[in-house]
């Protein structure tokens, strides 16, 4: 008798946790437009380490992708809600997309929504349930895979295979570290705060403290 009525209630909780309630779009956009308004810095910062990198060997410019990676992760690891990663950085990509860079809009739209969705797969793997360090870089550096072969096909078609390699490498290495490990560490800090008490994500942090 016990066990068959709190079976359903279990099952209800999980559901409802997994909905998106007003103060997770209100925050999860706000993260989004704050990233977008970073994307417009690096769209002109990251011109000077490129032109340093690429002489080097031809590729490793992978590894300023991160900047533009680090958003969809920030915003799933704060709001842990199913599609909060896509959402976040397909609306980080708009921004940049409204005020204008040199892809063009539609581009960068959609390149938001592949990288979001690199990320958004790595949490679904892990059903929404596992918001580790080791998690945060896979998510990071899902972003980067996706973000890099789309790349490929658009910016770089006929490449050569260490070209492919290379950028391959740095574009990982670049979202594993600087749109995984970081906005987990700037998630945790938030946390720290209070600021994020109204999620699961800051409430999990003060109770460990």
């Amino acid at each position: 008798m016990n066990a068959s009525t709190s079976a359903p209630t279990t099952a209800s909780t999980r559901t409802r946790s997994l909905r998106w309630r007003v103060v997770d779009i209100v925050v999860a956009s706000v993260i989004g437009v704050a990233s977008g308004l970073i994307f417009l810095f690096w769209n002109i910062g990251y011109l000077g380490p490129k032109a340093l990198l690429e002489p080097l060997l031809p590729g490793l410019q992978g590894l300023l992708d991160g900047p533009w990676l680090f958003a969809g992760v920030l915003g799933a690891l704060i709001i842990r809600k199913p599609g909060a990663a896509i959402y976040v950085e397909t609306l980080a990509a708009v921004v940049s997309a409204l005020v204008g860079n040199q892809w063009g809009g539609f581009l960068t739209i959609e390149a938001g929504l592949v990288q979001g969705l690199g990320a958004e797969l790595v949490f679904l793997i892990f059903a929404y349930r596992v918001w580790t360090l080791p998690v945060a870089a896979l998510a990071g550096a899902g972003a980067a895979l996706a973000g890099g072969i789309n790349n490929l096909v658009l910016w770089y078609p006929g490449s050569s295979f260490w070209f492919v390699v290379t950028y391959l490498i740095s574009t990982v290495v670049s979202g594993a570290l600087i749109a995984g490990v970081l906005p987990w560490a700037l998630t945790r800090g938030l946390a720290a705060t209070g600021a994020l008490d109204r999620f699961a994500s800051g409430r999990e942090a003060r109770q460990r403290v």
